[in-house]
């Protein structure tokens, strides 16, 4: 399938239809970031715009629905102690994968990393990754010099919005994620 406007209002139509409107205006806002990181980095501006459009496809998903899919498809059982925050990319990329038809593995990966982040990172994992976190319409601490950052080394952009992110959960007593640990330790620690 050739990913031109006609198919990109298609997938606009499917995922708009499975989140708010607040969520849907956000996805954009990820799509116009990840479109110019990709034309900055060098990624293919088909791959990130369909990553951004997708990555939250399953956000607004029950509890239930994922743990029905944690079991289903043979994930690692220990993923039915966390939540949302953590289910919505890591499974939901399978959503993504079955209910979309996308199954680009690359895309299908970003989609996954895009919460935890992780040691190893594709160019358009660190795109779907900094550009959740920088689009437009976010209004977080530190989120002007994220901009920034991305604009002009995408590693630190990744190493920036870890050490953010963890900060963040530790202020509010939240658990961590073994990935996002990882990620802390490749990216922010500079520990292979």
């Amino acid at each position: 399938m050739k990913y031109n406007e006609n198919t990109r209002a298609t997938l606009l139509e499917k995922i708009k239809a499975a989140m708010s409107e607040k969520r849907f205006n956000h996805v954009l806002g990820v799509e116009a970031a990840a479109l110019s990181l990709a034309e900055r980095y060098g990624e293919s501006k088909e791959k990130a715009s369909i990553a951004a459009l997708t990555h939250d496809y399953a956000k607004e998903r029950s509890d239930s629905e994922f743990k029905q899919v944690i079991r289903d498809y043979d994930y690692d059982l220990d993923l039915l102690n966390w939540n949302n925050a953590i289910w919505h990319g890591l499974v939901g990329a399978q959503f993504v994968e079955k209910e979309l038809g996308i199954t680009d593995e690359s895309i299908l990966q970003a989609i996954r990393l895009h919460t935890t982040g992780a040691s190893q990172m594709s160019l358009l994992d660190k795109i779907i990754y900094v550009a959740d976190y920088i689009e437009a319409g976010r209004d977080i601490p530190g989120v002007e010099k994220a901009r920034a950052i991305a604009k002009k080394d995408l590693d630190e952009a990744v190493a920036y919005e870890t050490k953010h992110t963890l900060a963040h959960l530790i202020d509010i007593n939240a658990p961590i994620y073994p990935k996002t640990i990882e990620t802390y330790n490749r990216w922010v620690a500079k520990k292979n």
